[in-house]
C-alpha cells in the first residue's frame, strides 16, 4: 500500500525545530518581484490543517498553518502585490495576486480570542520553525475533494507522523477559545 500524502513538509517525516529559532522571511512562488514578509519570531501551534480555506502547495491533501504574533509580521518587499482573499472571513488571508500564495492571515476582529494573532504557512520560510503538533479540521478534506473511503487511512498516517488528528483545533487550544470566552462573559476572572 502506497504511503498516503499529507503535505510535503510532513511526508518524510516531521522535522524537529531549531531550539532558539528567531523567525524566516517568508517568500512566495513569484520568480520575479517575489513578496516577502519578514518574521521576527519563532511560531506557536504549527500543525497541519484540512479546511478548505487555507492555501495549500499542489498536490497537498492539508495545509501547513502556525501562528505567530502580528507584531512579528512586517511585509518588506512587494506588498502592493497582497491582496485579503475574503474580507469577510475571520482570519484575513493575504495572498499574492499573481501566484496565489498566502502570504500573512492577521485576525484583527475584536474581542476574538485570536486576535493579535497571525497565520502564516512556514514552509514558505525554510527550515527551523517549531515541528508542527497536530492535524485540525482533518474531516474537511472531503469538502476539499478527498474520497471519504480514504479518511481512516488518512487519520492512521497523521497519526504515525505524531500529528493526532482533529476535527477542531487541539484540545490545548480549544481550552484557550473557551477561556477567553469565560474571562469575556465574567464566568472566569
Amino acid at each position: 500500500m502506497a504511503t498516503i500524502s499529507i503535505h510535503p513538509a510532513v511526508d518524510h517525516g516531521v522535522k524537529p525545530g531549531t531550539a532558539g529559532f528567531a523567525g524566516a522571511t517568508l517568500t512566495c512562488h513569484c520568480a520575479t518581484d517575489a513578496v516577502e514578509v519578514e518574521i521576527g519570531s519563532d511560531c506557536l501551534h504549527n500543525h497541519v490543517c484540512g479546511c478548505t480555506k487555507c492555501w495549500k502547495p499542489a498536490g497537498a491533501t492539508f495545509s501547513q498553518v502556525a501562528v505567530v504574533t502580528s507584531d512579528n509580521t512586517k511585509v518588506t518587499k512587494n506588498g502592493d502585490k497582497l491582496k485579503v482573499v475574503d474580507p469577510n472571513a475571520l482570519i484575513q488571508r493575504h495572498a499574492c495576486t499573481a501566484c496565489g500564495v498566502h502570504m500573512h492571515g492577521p485576525v484583527v476582529r475584536p474581542n476574538h480570542p485570536f486576535t493579535g494573532l497571525t497565520f502564516i504557512h512556514t514552509e514558505l520560510g525554510g527550515d527551523g520553525w517549531a515541528a508542527p503538533t497536530f492535524a485540525a479540521f482533518v474531516s474537511s478534506v472531503i469538502e476539499g475533494g478527498t474520497d471519504p473511503s480514504k479518511m481512516d487511512g488518512i487519520r492512521a498516517r497523521l497519526n504515525e507522523l505524531g500529528l493526532p488528528p482533529y476535527d477542531a483545533l487541539s484540545p490545548g487550544l480549544m481550552d484557550y477559545i473557551a477561556t477567553f470566552t469565560a474571562k469575556a462573559n465574567g464566568v472566569l476572572k
